[in-house]
């Protein structure tokens, strides 16, 4: 991709009211851009790491039985007096009403249309476990949204629904959605842990967070060194000391990535949605529900992967493999092998911006910094014949000639 056909732009000034780091390096760096208060665009970048952050999530949750669906963001008024949650759900509904004069909400969340689904389709055990999940725009009417994608108002969620004949079936499920979702923080490059919290609105006997410890976050933790055990402070209280291993507890503060329910049957008795069972008895579906907000998601990776000058992606996550700086660009020979390395990197697979822009040194460097692709290339009169080679976060460079570049990065299919 040439960096001067690319819709963005990078910005010297933080945005006005930004405190969250991620904030500030995602606007300049050209990645998101507001609307209004809550409501961002992704920009070519951001969809870029956008899409990379969906891929590793859809990957994952194939694995364990995840079938990929779509319902609608507009729910009828109707649906959510069933489940008793019209006027309760925190935060409220964005509701409107259309030419008809029939009231709709704006989805906030979707336990209500996925068990009108499965009450139609599920008959009896034998069409038990099922196992579904969508990547879709949800919509939350916060009263403060803050901190850029951290806390918006319209936002892609993945969420995931499962059905089962019974509270042990959930479980041994719920354990695999555990490890399913680590295994996703880390290909993003994070450390994630497991902590009990508040059902909320969404109700259900139990559920978990998974939190990354972060200064910028807004929920605070009760924590054990020794053992690892963690509870959000909304359900832990005032408690000092581990009830787990009776080690003093610390307070540190997290962002929340993601919140999986043992929903039970509270969804499924209020909306009628049962089965028959092996000795032809009508029981209620038992049903979890797991979420992971995306735009959070890329958000908490600036928070933990920056340093002063920008964003340090992780390879899995970044935009690009390689950011390829032209400098010297009025020399037609330098020119011409900048067009050959940017050619011959493409042609063996590797995702290559290239800076082709008419500026100078110092405003590519400092973009390049901004922007925070792994791996910086560097063709000018300084390199001669090689490529100055620069991996975002280190200061040393090294020059190398092709062959051992890609002796260097590998190949890139």
């Amino acid at each position: 991709m040439l960096q001067s056909n690319f819709l963005t732009k990078t910005l010297r000034k933080n945005p006005k009211d930004s405190v969250a780091i991620s904030h500030k390096f995602l606007v300049r760096g050209g990645y998101i851009h507001q609307l209004t208060s809550g409501v961002w665009s992704l920009l070519p970048l951001g969809f870029r790491v956008y899409q990379k952050v969906e891929n590793i999530i859809r990957k994952e949750i194939s694995l364990i039985g995840g079938e990929e669906l779509r319902m609608p963001s507009l729910q009828p008024k109707e649906l959510w007096l069933e489940s008793g949650r019209w006027d309760t759900i925190d935060p409220p509904l964005f509701k409107i009403k259309d030419r008809h004069n029939k009231y709709l909400a704006l989805g906030s969340t979707h336990e209500e249309v996925i068990t009108k689904i499965v009450k139609f389709f599920i008959e009896s055990y034998k069409d038990l476990p099922k196992y579904v999940f969508q990547i879709q725009n949800k919509f939350r009417n916060e009263l403060r949204p803050t901190a850029g994608l951290l806390r918006t108002r319209e936002f892609v969620m993945k969420d995931m629904y499962s059905f089962h004949i019974s509270a042990q079936d959930l479980d041994t499920y719920y354990l695999k959605v555990i490890e399913a979702y680590q295994r996703i923080y880390r290909s993003c490059g994070l450390e994630p842990i497991v902590v009990n919290a508040s059902s909320g609105t969404i109700g259900g006997s139990m559920s978990n967070e998974f939190m990354i410890f972060a200064e910028s976050g807004e929920d605070n933790l009760l924590f054990c060194e020794k053992c690892g055990w963690a509870a959000n402070v909304e359900i832990g209280g005032q408690e000092l000391f581990c009830p787990k291993c009776k080690n003093k507890l610390t307070t540190k503060t997290g962002i929340e990535v993601g919140h999986i329910f043992k929903l039970g049957s509270i969804y499924s008795q209020k909306m009628k949605a049962f089965f028959v069972d092996k000795k032809g008895q009508q029981q209620p579906i038992i049903a979890g529900c797991y979420g992971i907000g995306l735009e959070r998601l890329i958000a908490t990776i600036v928070e933990l992967n920056h340093d002063q000058n920008g964003i340090i992606w992780p390879a899995s996550v970044s935009p690009f493999d390689i950011h390829l700086l032209g400098l010297d660009l009025d020399d037609k020979t330098i020119l011409k092998r900048a067009q050959e390395v940017y050619k011959n990197l493409k042609s063996l697979g590797f995702d290559v911006l290239f800076d082709d822009r008419c500026e100078s040194a110092g405003v590519k460097f400092n973009d390049s910094d901004l922007m925070g692709i792994p791996i910086r290339l560097v063709i000018s009169k300084k390199s001669g014949s090689k490529i100055e080679y620069k991996e975002r976060g280190k200061k040393s460079t090294k020059l190398f000639t092709m062959k051992q570049l890609l002796s260097k990065i590998g190949s890139g299919t």
